[in-house]
């Protein structure tokens, strides 16, 4: 039965994530080729991204493997076989158990590990393109507006960098716009940031009140362009940025480094135990639910349907305990209730599928259908 869970569950995982990664790699294939990336960051992006979507999924990939093997079971009557030799739903629920540890254990590292590295780092790489000169202007045959009033143009960039044919117009100033072409242009770093040197140009300026037009020609003339690079160098940490162990370590010191009070440190810190433990939850729920329902020419659609509200009630529960864990932190318990709540309910439907007048009434109508 464990070999059985496994191999769906690695397949429920493989689907979901598949279905959560696609909708998410839509979401930054647009955000990202339309400010000019390469496909390069865009699979980065994709990459970092994948640990939350696994973390996400995988509490509802047991799920489904536990009532897909436990329906599949029932079905083929195996479940029937094996209580008639004596071996009650208590002790048919160890390799339910066992399985949920092993996704327990999965959860942990991606929710201690995994997930906050790579969000962390996902982060990173945010504020590093978000300055990116490449991405913003160095885009040939497109007429770009890197900002208010900026229009910029590149015929072509040869592979050494140089850029060939390059027009900008520039109307930030109200008594006047100002054009520049060149023939040839290069973009160096300066001490305040990137310049544009435009080599063997034209410079005309529009008086709008006069209306009076002026040309200049230039050998070569450098313009600013770290204006239209706004860099944000604000990281903006959260607590889902920082690894476990430091708010272990030093929970006041992580409070004020992201900003935010001791009660938030706590909540993230103990709701990543909780999220592990909810791999686990999810299982037994599914298991125990169906198998209340026994051998039934109906199918357990039913149980089914039992058990998908129950996990519903979960999440109202740590949904219900959020806001007070975020505000005291003496709540930190709280944040168990959901599986303290998901443990009972599997516990309590395990005894009334444990129940002796069960089986009896469940034989009696077997021997009703038998001789009808």
């Amino acid at each position: 039965m464990l070999s059985q869970l496994m191999v769906l569950f690695g397949f429920f995982a493989l689907v979901l994530v598949a279905v959560y990664w696609v909708n998410r790699a839509v979401i930054l294939f647009d955000r990202l080729i339309a400010d000019g990336h390469s496909a390069g960051v865009f699979l980065e992006f994709t990459a970092l991204s994948l640990p939350g979507v696994i973390a996400l999924v995988l509490p509802m990939a047991s799920f489904a493997a536990a009532v897909y093997v436990t329906n599949r079971m029932i079905g083929d009557s195996e479940l029937t076989v094996v209580q008639a030799t004596g071996y009650s739903p208590w002790r048919l629920a160890r390799p339910v158990l066992l399985f949920g540890v092993i996704v327990a254990l999965m959860m942990s590292v991606l929710t201690h590990f995994l997930v906050p590295a790579s969000i962390s780092q996902l982060k990173q790489r945010e504020v590093e393109i978000s300055g990116s000169v490449s991405a913003r202007l160095l885009r040939e045959g497109t007429f770009l507006h890197p900002g208010p009033g900026v229009t910029f143009f590149i015929r072509e960039i040869t592979p050494e960098g140089e850029l060939r044919d390059v027009y900008l117009s520039d109307r930030r100033t109200d008594d006047r716009e100002t054009t520049y072409t060149a023939e040839r242009a290069y973009v160096v770093q300066g001490e305040t940031g990137p310049r544009l040197v435009m080599v063997s140009g034209l410079a005309q300026t529009l008086r709008l009140e006069t209306q009076a037009l002026s040309t200049t020609l230039f050998q070569d003339f450098t313009y600013d362009i770290s204006t239209l690079i706004v860099q944000d160098q604000n990281l903006n940490l959260r607590p889902r940025h920082l690894s476990t162990g430091d708010m272990i370590a030093r929970p006041q010191e992580m409070a004020d480094l992201v900003g935010v009070r001791l009660a938030r440190i706590t909540e993230e810190l103990h709701g990543r135990f909780q999220q592990a433990l909810l791999g686990m939850v999810s299982a037994l729920i599914g298991f125990a639910t169906l198998l209340t329902g026994g051998f039934s020419r109906f199918g357990v659609g039913r149980q089914i349907v039992l058990a998908i509200f129950l996990l519903v009630v979960i999440k109202l529960v740590e949904s219900a305990v959020t806001d007070p864990t975020r505000d005291h932190a003496y709540l930190w318990p709280l944040v168990y209730l959901p599986s303290v709540v998901g443990l009972a309910i599997a516990a309590v439907v395990l005894h009334l599928a444990a129940r002796p007048f069960r089986h009896s009434r469940g034989n009696a109508a077997t021997e009703e259908e038998v001789a009808a």
